[in-house]
């Protein structure tokens, strides 16, 4: 393992910022950067933002200099590289402009919703999620046009977080209800949405409920992420329950994994099953696994 930074050049606040990265480890990126009094502020999701000023001193305490290209590509390697579509602060725009699509006019609500997917609490039902469930509700259509209500569901599914699952899901759905019914939608499809949100709680629509298949699959297409893409989820449900003690997270933690690998099915539509299914059976398998053998299920 080893601490690597690139040559100072990225300009900002009157100065030019180097990257300082790890090639294997986000904690012992965290710890390097602690014992160097580099501020929590300038982590960036997968590496710190240095200052020119400093780049010599973090070079004696054995960061390694290399230029970019090198850092660059031992970050991919290390599957600890953060994608742009993974990135909360990088699809604020992109989140506007298709809630500006779905519910022309509204762009209040939609401020309402983006403020709530970005509170400082959440690791990983950010906005980063709402992104990933709406790209993927498209590929399960084939980018046909995806019902209204489902897509609207898929906004207010984790608008309120306060990691209580099943009162979360609940208080997001009247959530819905009073915000979709003040914005004058149909009291049908206000009814719609509130129902799909509430079924987020468990993933178990009926055989006939096609809204509520698109959008289960969706909002579990994390867990058929590649492994390294998984291993980045995992660390952010850990992360977002840091209040918890480890003991007590992993007997929570794989008894949700438990939950999971007993859906049948786990994905409902052939797309979800063809696109997702065998990688997210392996992915649970493998972090369960983990946390039955000392608790690594956020190794790096």
């Amino acid at each position: 393992m080893a601490i690597l930074i690139d040559t100072p050049m990225w300009p900002a606040h009157g100065t030019v910022f180097a990257h300082l990265v790890s090639d294997a480890s986000l904690a012992e990126l965290h710890a390097f950067a602690a014992a160097a009094e580099i501020p929590e502020r300038a982590f960036d999701e997968d590496h710190y933002d240095v200052p020119e000023r400093r780049h010599a001193d973090l070079v004696r305490r054995g960061a390694l200099p290399v230029d970019g290209r090198t850092l660059a590509r031992a970050l991919i390697a290390s599957g600890l590289r953060v994608p742009a579509r993974e990135r909360p602060k990088a699809l604020a725009a992109p989140l506007r402009q298709r809630w500006e699509r779905l519910l022309p006019g509204r762009a209040a609500l939609g401020g309402e919703l983006l403020e709530r997917w970005s509170e400082p609490h959440r690791r990983y039902h950010t906005g980063a999620h709402l992104f990933a469930v709406l790209t993927a509700l498209q590929g399960l259509t084939d980018d046909r046009e995806v019902p209204r209500a489902v897509e609207l569901a898929a906004w207010f599914h984790d608008a309120v977080h306060a990691g209580t699952a099943g009162r979360d899901e609940e208080d997001s759905a009247l959530l819905a209800e009073t915000r979709l019914r003040d914005a004058g939608l149909a009291p049908g499809e206000v009814s719609e949405v509130a129902r799909l949100v509430r079924l987020t709680a468990d993933h178990q629509p009926e055989a006939d409920d096609d809204g509520g298949q698109l959008l289960s699959d969706a909002d579990l297409s994390v867990l058929g992420r590649e492994p390294a893409g998984y291993r980045r989820y995992t660390q952010q449900v850990r992360a977002e329950y840091a209040h918890v003690p480890e003991e007590l997270f992993r007997a929570g933690r794989a008894a949700v994994l438990d939950q999971l690998l007993g859906l049948d099915p786990l994905f409902y539509t052939l797309r979800g099953r063809e696109l997702w299914l065998a990688h997210a059976r392996s992915n649970l398998r493998d972090e369960l696994a983990r946390l039955r053998d000392g608790g690594r299920a956020s190794a790096e």
